[in-house]
């Protein structure tokens, strides 16, 4: 984050981001192994499959959390900033790739992949804004 010592919000942010990445992690090893295995159908099988979505969701909630918690107006802006940045990173990335799959033949990008590529970015314009603030 962009504060220099981790201020209380940004602590809370950061533990609560991390819990819901384990249960990412978690989810998504017994989703696969289920299917690996156990080639679950019916009711099992899209729960299973939708299970890794949880921990996602509740990322989003944990942002607004943050958010709202964060009193540092500059730090909650460069956040913000950071967020858009990385929006607009991962629309253009997925746009260009789905237009190249339209009309050419390249690799299929599987949509599970938007959300890494999302953070991706928002870590390279948190970065990036890092450096034209310091």
């Amino acid at each position: 984050m962009f504060g220099t010592p981790m201020n209380l919000a940004v602590r809370r942010y950061t533990n609560r981001f991390l819990i819901a990445m384990g249960f990412y992690c978690a989810f998504l090893v017994t989703a696969v192994w289920a299917f690996k295995h156990s080639h679950p159908a019916g009711p099992l099988a899209y729960l299973l499959a939708v299970l890794p979505s949880i921990p996602i969701v509740a990322t989003i909630v944990i942002v607004g959390v943050y958010l709202a918690e964060e009193k540092d107006e500059f730090v909650r802006n460069l956040f913000i900033q950071a967020a858009v940045w990385g929006i607009g990173a991962t629309l253009t990335v997925t746009s260009v790739w789905g237009f190249l799959e339209l009309f050419v033949p390249v690799t299929h990008l599987d949509l599970y992949l938007v959300f890494p590529m999302f953070w991706f970015f928002v870590g390279i314009s948190s970065g990036l804004l890092r450096l034209r603030y310091r």
